[in-house]
């Protein structure tokens, strides 16, 4: 269980490279790294955050009797999101870390504000080198602004994405499935509309018909009296 810090400090360097390390950062290690650690075995492929496991004796309640015991931490295989890597990292991490990662913002800010000297596992030092070393070539990338007119032109173009997009999405689900249940209900209701329309002039003449033949009887009532 334990570990020297020498045989961690050669696969540290062996994983990272030495070409590929920031100048100062193989001196900061030798320093930082401690001599002789007590670390779980499989605390050196995970993020414990200080977290390893320990041993003690379990008391009975009636005579007092010991016994040896041990407790584990409580550990998890996470998906942690990294900026500046732009993908999840898969990794063994305690619900301590957790709660660290958290604290500080996210994966990234954890290893950047956590110090050499309490990074007691072999992938969080890993983890740690390769996002510093990441932060130092994006502090040395220029940085372009574009002017107000390209960034409406921009804007402009994206709207104009989105509305393809839906027109293209709308055809296919009219392909797919014909017309939806909507699309339905308004064309019965044109369809309705139209066959009063035709029927109401037809009612209107059947209704000046009657009409006539009211006058002309009441005409012939006249004459008969």
């Amino acid at each position: 269980m334990a570990f020297r810090g020498k045989e961690m400090m050669k696969k540290v360097l062996k994983r990272v490279g030495e070409n590929n390390l920031a100048p100062g950062v193989k001196e900061t290690l030798e320093k930082c790294i401690p001599k002789s650690q007590i670390v779980m075995g499989r605390a050196h492929r995970g993020i414990f955050a200080g977290r390893h496991i320990r041993f003690g004796n379990q008391v009975s309640e009636d005579g007092g009797n010991k016994s040896r015991r041990s407790w584990k931490p409580n550990v998890q295989e996470k998906r942690l999101f990294s900026y500046i890597l732009d993908r999840h990292i898969r990794v063994k991490v305690t619900t301590h870390a957790l709660r660290c990662i958290d604290k500080a913002g996210g994966i990234d800010e954890y290893l950047l504000k956590t110090p050499y000297h309490k990074m007691d596992t072999e992938m969080g030092l890993y983890w740690k080198s390769k996002i510093e070393k990441l932060y130092e070539e994006l502090g040395k990338m220029e940085v372009v602004f574009f002017s107000p007119e390209d960034e409406t032109k921009f804007e402009q173009g994206f709207k104009q994405l989105k509305l393809e997009e839906r027109a293209a999405r709308r055809d296919f689900r009219r392909q797919m499935y014909g017309t939806s249940g909507k699309e339905k209900l308004a064309g019965e209701g044109q369809a309705s509309d139209q066959a009063t329309q035709e029927e109401s002039p037809r009612i209107g003449d059947g209704h000046w018909h009657a009409d006539d033949h009211d006058q002309a009887h009441n005409q012939q009532l006249v004459a008969y009296s």
